[in-house]
């Protein structure tokens, strides 16, 4: 028997762990010290990397920021669930506070939510009051719809009895307040616990930056200037596009050494409250955000940039787990199951996801059926300038290839493998013809799979 599975050892879980999720919008993969990149100082991310499992294979299957969302709450993909932007998430769905609540556990929402269909047309969002019904059956909820403007955030929601909190501005920039607030309920649960009053908990801390516009505290701003900024080789050297790739990326790699230093925060919280062992902490982002790299900017493109994010697992030291790095292929719809698999919890019927807690937890056996590829969509464009502005469908695969469609047509497919900065688009190529149908095919599948419907391909 393990030592961890024996409860009368001194480290044995006493009950089963909290999960806190992490998430920025618009954070790419690429923009972190430990996937690599020379331009950012993250160590507190770093270290959750380093003691935990990173894969390599984090995916934003629907690279924006509401869809993306619908996906991550719901467990349904976005075509049945959030299918564009300020599209809003039918409340008679159940979410991921649902199952998290019938183990008995406290579920916290705090932050940004951007699944309630306000139209920013109508007015500004931050304004906007989410009513209590469409707060995902969080027991505590304390946010607001969409905010574009950091240092002027207001907030609003209902505490853990129920009692409504008017919209009040939060005194600093959002990621260090709402972190704050994410700091106050970590200390709330320990004093529960300290009362006796033991229960579990669910967390979910959602800011808006790494997003633009992008700007930080002094601090971190003085940190970064765009003559030295490192530009990814896909960049084209083009002046409009470099100078404003370099002014954008010192204000945004600014805005995540800050995150990264509210993470230590946390981290910090959890440890001097003796509840770092107990919790997993799962670090990722909804979409990331192209910065020039194919001559694009911001997302819903299918390039590497926009639609590849971060995906750390970390924390839980106390229960029996694996460190190190992964390829696994993680989308959206898999961190609800994944998250009720590390916690030892059912995943339900509704949710379309695949519980990867096996790559943290040892012992644990992987589903026979887990897919070789995760399913990439825009099923309704933006319309914005410098976003994808037609919809696609695609894959990308566990042995490296991608391949996307616009409807009647093929459209990309690289050989992430020889090709990571998807240089080479062999998608019309006659030589690949075979792979093409291999992967359209798959694409296809997927399709088929998830009952998405509308979408027409072409026949090769």
């Amino acid at each position: 028997m393990s030592a961890f599975a024996d409860p009368s050892h001194p480290r044995a879980p006493k009950r089963r762990p909290n999960v806190i999720w992490i998430f920025g919008d618009q954070h790419r993969q690429q923009a972190l010290g430990c996937y690599g990149d020379p331009n950012v100082h993250t160590p507190n991310i770093d270290r959750l990397a380093s003691s935990g499992v990173m894969s390599t294979g984090g995916i934003g299957g629907f690279p924006l920021c509401c869809p993306y969302r619908g996906a991550l709450l719901s467990g349904r993909y976005p075509h049945q669930s959030v299918p564009g932007h300020e599209h809003q998430l039918d409340p008679s769905l159940p979410t991921i506070a649902h199952p998290f609540n019938d183990a008995g556990y406290h579920t916290a929402y705090i932050g940004k939510w951007h699944v309630d269909g306000f139209h920013e047309q109508d007015g500004r969002a931050a304004f906007h009051t989410i009513a209590s019904e469409r707060r995902g059956g969080f027991k505590q909820w304390i946010g607001y719809e969409n905010n574009n403007a950091q240092w002027d955030c207001w907030v609003h929601g209902h505490d853990e009895t129920g009692s409504e909190i008017p919209h009040y501005r939060l005194p600093g920039f959002e990621t260090d307040e709402l972190t704050n607030l994410t700091i106050d309920y970590i200390k709330d649960r320990s004093e529960q616990e300290m009362a006796g009053n033991e229960q579990p908990f669910f967390a979910v801390l959602s800011v808006q930056p790494p997003h633009n516009p992008y700007e930080a505290p002094a601090e971190w701003m003085a940190r970064h200037t765009p003559g030295n900024i490192k530009l990814r080789p896909n960049v084209p050297d083009i002046p409009r596009i470099t100078e404003r790739a370099r002014r954008e990326l010192a204000g945004y790699y600014a805005m995540i050494e800050n995150l990264d230093w509210n993470v230590g925060r946390i981290m910090q919280t959890l440890i001097e409250h003796d509840l770092y062992d107990d919790t997993h902490i799962i670090f990722f982002s909804d979409h990331g955000d192209c910065h020039g790299s194919q001559g694009q900017f911001l997302k819903t493109n299918p390039y590497e940039e926009s639609m590849r994010v971060p995906m750390i697992f970390g924390g839980g030291r106390r229960y029996v787990h694996k460190c190190g790095q992964t390829n696994t292929l993680i989308n959206h719809v898999d961190l609800g199951p994944t998250s009720l698999g590390l916690c030892g919890i059912d995943v339900p019927d509704w949710m379309q996801g695949n519980d990867y807690s096996h790559l943290r937890i040892h012992g644990k056996q992987a589903a026979a059926d887990l897919p070789d590829s995760a399913y990439l969509q825009l099923v309704i464009p933006t319309g914005h300038g410098y976003s994808c502005g037609v919809p696609y469908r695609g894959v990308v695969t566990t042995d490296g290839w991608k391949y996307i469609c616009m409807e009647h047509q093929p459209w990309l497919m690289f050989n992430l493998n020889e090709d990571p900065y998807e240089q080479a688009n062999m998608a019309q190529n006659p030589a690949f013809a075979s792979k093409r149908k291999e992967l359209h095919d798959k694409t296809r599948a997927w399709a088929d799979r998830t009952d998405d419907r509308d979408f027409v391909f072409a026949q090769l």
